[in-house]
């Protein structure tokens, strides 16, 4: 028998996906936010889908009570730059068709729970977590009409004072043991030989960013420039830019910003030897808000908020670890793609679930991609004095 703890994990995570389609206006759903993605409803068939097809079709041998739709929200889709996909708002199905099938997927798989696989209950929470996330993502580019939430009020402060800091030789150790859920691509745990270097103490923030703009580079995506001055996007707002907190951008600003700084992003087995301890409410993960908060907003002397208030974009191609191994009930989770066109990122977002801000977790995105809620830090591959 599963423990009631698992069944309130898969509530909780039930609880945190509805509340982002309330936020939502109806007249909203059949957009597409992001070209390259679906539109909205997808997601709405999507997680419920995914739970169904995983745990009711494949772990259980359930027959399909809806094929077409079982098809229809299996998968997403990431496409390359530039080829968005062709449908239209009325080739999907309507809400409450969407609505009830999903109903009747959760009412089976509460039902058989006590008798599906703890693992694979654990991979449905956690994807569905991720679309927490994914949707957040979404929401964040549709206009302040179609959405209702609370407008950022950042403090107006000063881009903190950001040193680089030392960091000895020795071994980091990326991945995980086989102790609990992770994704195929978290395992093998194993060492990698880092040698001295140095890391900036926190995220690149907006105020720093802005001095790169200023020199000819271009500005975050979540920038927007009214009467010559520049505001923040915020999930709810426009606000005037608040230079303490992290800026969020692609990989290639991020590459191009330490390149002209005369540094580098971090390896992933930097980013690991170099990493602290998070805490939720200073670190700005676990859904404690929808925007950033400032840089300096924890305490301690290293490195800061390297989980939380943004994702970390590394240097390093998202690739397989030594003895990686598809998991058999989501093949396609990792190996599709690794393909030399994404990149790893490391800690977590203000839209992280604490589940997947574990150390091991390896996130990725293209380089281009605008939309992911990532900022970075810089290195330089020797002790600053």
């Amino acid at each position: 028998m599963l423990s009631s703890a698992l069944r309130r994990e898969l509530s909780a995570a039930r609880d945190e996906t509805d509340a982002l389609f309330r936020i939502v206006s109806p007249d909203a759903l059949c957009r597409r936010p992001v070209s390259e993605r679906h539109r909205l409803i997808f997601y709405l068939g999507h997680i419920d889908a995914f739970d169904w097809n995983l745990l009711a079709r494949r772990s259980m041998g359930e027959k399909s009570f809806h094929a077409d739709f079982d098809t229809l929200f299996e998968r997403g889709i990431d496409p390359e730059p530039g080829h968005a996909p062709s449908d239209s708002p009325k080739d999907w199905p309507a809400r409450d068709e969407i609505e009830s099938y999903n109903a009747r997927a959760r009412d089976w798989i509460d039902r058989h729970f006590d008798a599906l696989d703890e693992n694979v209950v654990q991979m449905a929470i956690e994807h569905r977590l991720m679309h927490a996330e994914t949707l957040a993502y979404l929401i964040h580019e549709l206009p302040d009409a179609d959405k209702l939430g609370p407008a950022p009020n950042p403090d107006a402060r000063p881009s903190p004072r950001n040193p680089m800091l030392p960091v000895a030789a020795g071994p980091a150790t990326l991945g995980k043991t086989a102790e609990g859920f992770g994704w195929d691509n978290e395992y093998q745990a194993h060492e990698v030989p880092v040698p001295e270097f140095s890391i900036a103490k926190y995220k690149i923030t907006n105020g720093q960013f802005l001095e790169f703009v200023r020199a000819g580079g271009a500005p975050s995506p979540f920038w927007e420039k009214k009467d010559g001055a520049w505001y923040w996007r915020g999930m709810f707002g426009l606000v005037p830019l608040p230079h303490d907190w992290p800026v969020w951008v692609t990989w290639r600003q991020a590459d191009a910003y330490a390149k002209w700084r005369g540094t580098t992003l971090p390896s992933e087995a930097q980013w690991h030897r170099a990493k602290t301890g998070a805490d939720p409410v200073a670190d700005n993960f676990g859904f404690q808000s929808w925007d950033p908060v400032a840089v300096d907003n924890g305490l301690g002397a290293g490195p800061q908020q390297m989980t939380g208030n943004g994702w970390e974009w590394t240097n390093d191609v998202f690739a397989p670890f030594p003895g990686f191994e598809s998991h058999p009930f989501y093949p396609g989770y990792s190996s599709d793609f690794f393909d030399g066109k994404h990149y790893v990122m490391k800690g977590a977002s203000p839209r992280t679930a604490s589940l997947l801000a574990r150390e091991s977790f390896r996130n990725w995105f293209r380089p281009e991609y605008r939309h992911v809620f990532a900022g970075f830090r810089i290195v330089t591959n020797h002790r600053e004095n």
